[in-house]
């Protein structure tokens, strides 16, 4: 657990911002046709453009056997998470939906966002998963303060998103940010609500529920890295970055904060 001092805290907002322009620039571009490809380039070309660097690019995570190959994950319908724009040709189609999922290091300091936007017109199911998924987070900003568990922030996900219908991925999460792409403490997206540690101001963490229409469970793809739900119905996730204070979190990746 990393508790940031001021002078990263300031590099952290202005990363935030600079994330949060990005990713709302690239969701602009998905539309029916479009290949995914270009979605990661335009990505890691305005990222350069900054000066900064795409915090996923050759990141090797834990337990991976080789390091992630683009800067911007790209997951389509039943990828619930780390989907490779760059290896295989995929094309949009109307009424996919589709996950954008970036980190960004702005001065040596890493912000994590993620959203999911629909592909032309969606069917009503599509819609509901992409708002519950975006309440879901909203669930959780609210309840990311200092004193509180992360287990708290699980279990209150959990249990808004079932009384919608759908359910958490098994097994992923959010994490602290920062000084790396994945710091602790880990932040499930389901309960018991009194585990995990207490919330203290100046920790930074990205909170990002992923959601499934659904079964819970989900399998990692040969191609080491996305994972998919078991039934090949769809997933969405939204994420933020999130500054615990004193009093009110402070989303660091929305735009315009």
């Amino acid at each position: 657990m990393i508790v940031k001092n001021k002078e990263q805290m300031k590099i952290l907002v202005e990363g935030g911002q600079r994330l949060a322009e990005i990713l709302n620039m690239v969701a602009k571009e998905v539309k029916p046709g479009v290949n995914v490809k270009k979605l990661n380039e335009i990505a890691e070309t305005e990222v350069k453009k900054r000066g900064d660097r795409m915090a996923f690019l050759n990141y090797k995570p834990e337990g991976a056997t080789r390091p992630y190959p683009a800067g911007l994950c790209v997951s389509v319908n039943d990828e619930a998470v780390h989907g490779i724009p760059n290896e295989k040709a995929k094309v949009l189609e109307e009424g996919d939906i589709v996950t954008l999922d970036m980190g960004l290091i702005h001065e040596g300091l890493v912000t994590d966002s993620a959203i999911t936007v629909g592909v032309g017109g969606i069917d009503e199911k599509g819609k509901a998963l992409i708002e519950v998924t975006k309440g879901a987070l909203d669930v959780a900003i609210e309840s990311a303060r200092e004193g509180n568990k992360a287990g708290l922030i699980g279990a209150n996900i959990e249990s808004y998103v079932k009384s919608k219908g759908f359910i958490p991925a098994e097994g992923l999460g959010g994490h602290g940010v920062g000084e790396s792409v994945h710091e602790e403490p880990y932040m499930p997206n389901i309960g018991p609500k009194d585990r995990g540690p207490r919330l203290r101001p100046g920790m930074v963490i990205a909170i990002e529920p992923i959601i499934n229409e659904g079964t819970k469970r989900v399998y990692l793809d040969k191609d080491g890295y996305t994972l998919k739900t078991a039934d090949g119905k769809r997933s969405a996730q939204f994420e933020h970055t999130v500054l615990i204070t004193d009093d009110n979190p402070i989303i660091l990746t929305k735009l315009g904060s």
